[in-house]
């Protein structure tokens, strides 16, 4: 029963938050799951979903790992289809690579403090995941929307329609692809193993998930040493020889209690710890060394250069060549603010209705690899629109009212006389001036009829509209590292929204 629950639940939940990144018609926006993914919260520091994440596998254990990680459940899926493919195929009990499962947690660690946030986006579960649904399952399901418009047009139904399928990051797509083909690998031949040995999260999970007040037990009285919940165990945590469970990776799926036919296995109440019928002196040496290994790590964390991310920040900003400064969305406040708290979900890029997000390849320098990047070739950031400060479930991006990201200047406007049709050609224009929002680019007398544009850099949003519509590449939008604050006045804001049919 306890594992049909279970089951049920991690569907539900995977189901919900996979669709808020294939979804392309903006009925989703922002959904409660992805702020209470672990991850997430941890760096937005949101204490309420961290902590009570925390409290709950300090009760129940791991469920958090076989019920709500979307990562979980995506293995779970290449475990039944071994099942399925090879009835015979057993796992059995290893013991914990300790050494190896703390070290890798402090390695991201390490990544984490020197600016390296790629590292820990490359390994944190919610977000490897995302990226696998942004570009793998998005577009699929895009397609199959596609196939399904052209069959109701066919017979008169109109309530579909065609969405181009678009890569907007050949090395995001890369990255995604190896993700789904390493872990769906490892998952296939080796069960959970990747949650109990590469994720940081089932680490930190497992770590309080010893103490936790309800957990599986071996009722010894009545235990053949069948071995049959050893052999389904896809988490390798089962000792039937000395019949005691590995509680730090017990992922809490409950298959021992459905396939044990002597109902030896229970999961109830108990305050025992996991070293019951251990040796005491060689676990404590493991801990002796693990703890030894992590103040190694963390000293030699301390001796880096604490620099390093503000000065990947300072690389972008190259006098000489303004136009490399990479432009972050509205809400992310600056580039050191991504490069500490964005994880590369790219839920913010499959919300993006302009299709202006893109994953950033060295735009930030390494450590903000496949993090969000502002690009005007398939559109222009809406004026009125916030969605994805309000999808990113991270704090990478903070949440933007209308008011205030009519004053949020991630960028501002360049003009380049020389390249202008105007100038040129002298031929009349006038598209960017058309596109402006806030009238930071407007057309003045040039010769006779003529008129050329003319820049206040004071009063520019950063949205990317002139730059967008421009002909001649004549207009670009240069990012600001840090953001700053837009000098439009608030009577002026509502004249151009009243001018655009944006008024309140």
């Amino acid at each position: 029963m306890l594992r049909k629950v279970r089951i049920t639940i991690s569907i539900a939940a995977f189901l919900l938050l996979t669709y808020g990144f294939i979804d392309f018609t903006g009925v989703v926006n922002s959904c409660w799951i992805q702020k209470i993914q672990f991850g997430p919260s941890l760096f937005a520091l949101s204490l309420i979903s961290l902590l009570s994440i925390i409290v709950i596998t300090l009760i129940f254990g791991r469920i958090y790992c076989s019920t709500l990680c979307p990562l979980g459940f995506f293995q779970d899926i290449f475990n039944w289809l071994a099942k399925k493919i090879n009835r015979k195929k057993k796992y059995g009990y290893k013991r914990e690579t300790k050494l190896l499962r703390w070290g890798i947690l402090a390695i991201l660690v390490i990544a984490w403090l020197t600016g390296l946030t790629i590292m820990v986006g490359l390994f944190e579960p919610y977000s490897a995941y995302g990226r696998i649904a942004y570009n793998i399952f998005r577009p699929i399901f895009i397609a199959g929307n596609n196939i399904l418009a052209g069959i109701a047009e066919k017979v008169g139904i109109y309530s579909f329609y065609y969405i181009s399928i678009s890569i907007r990051s050949v090395a995001a797509l890369i990255i995604s692809t190896l993700t789904f083909v390493v872990i769906g690998f490892f998952s296939y031949k080796f069960g959970r193993s990747w949650c109990n040995i590469v994720c940081p999260v089932g680490t930190i999970l497992g770590f309080f998930s010893k103490w936790s007040l309800f957990k599986i037990k071996i009722d010894t009285d009545k235990c053949n040493q069948c071995k049959l919940c050893n052999k389904n165990c896809k988490a390798y945590c089962i000792d039937v020889n000395n019949q005691c469970i590995d509680y730090s990776r017990c992922i809490g799926c409950f298959s021992c209690i459905d396939i044990c036919n002597k109902n030896a296995i229970t999961y109830s109440f108990s305050l025992k710890n996991r070293y019951k019928n251990r040796d005491f002196n060689s676990e404590n040496k493991i801990d002796l060394s693990k703890r030894s290994f992590l103040k190694s790590a963390l000293a030699t964390a301390s001796l880096l250069p604490a620099s390093i991310e503000s000065k990947a920040t300072k690389m972008v900003n190259i006098k000489a060549a303004p136009a490399l400064v990479p432009i972050s969305p509205p809400g992310s406040i600056s580039h050191n603010n991504m490069h500490k708290h964005c994880t590369s979900c790219h839920l913010c890029v499959s919300k993006c209705p302009s299709n202006v997000l893109v994953p950033a390849l060295l735009e930030y320098g390494i450590g903000g690899f496949m993090q969000p990047v502002m690009k005007f070739d398939k559109g222009y950031c809406n004026y009125n629109c916030t969605i994805c400060s309000q999808a990113c479930p991270n704090g990478a991006i903070k949440p933007l009212s209308i008011e205030n990201k009519h004053r949020t200047q991630p960028g501002f406007v360049i003009f380049e006389p020389d390249l202008c049709v105007v100038y040129v050609n002298e031929t009349s224009c006038g598209a960017c001036a058309e596109h402006c929002p806030t009238q930071a680019v407007k057309m003045i007398p040039w010769k006779g009829a003529l008129t050329v544009p003319s820049i206040n850099r004071e009063i520019c949003v950063g949205c990317g509209g002139c730059e967008f519509i421009c002909p001649a590449h004549a207009i670009y939008v240069n990012g600001n590292a840090i953001h700053v604050e837009a000098k439009i006045e608030e009577q002026e804001a509502q004249e151009v929204l009243d001018d655009f049919g944006f008024g309140f």
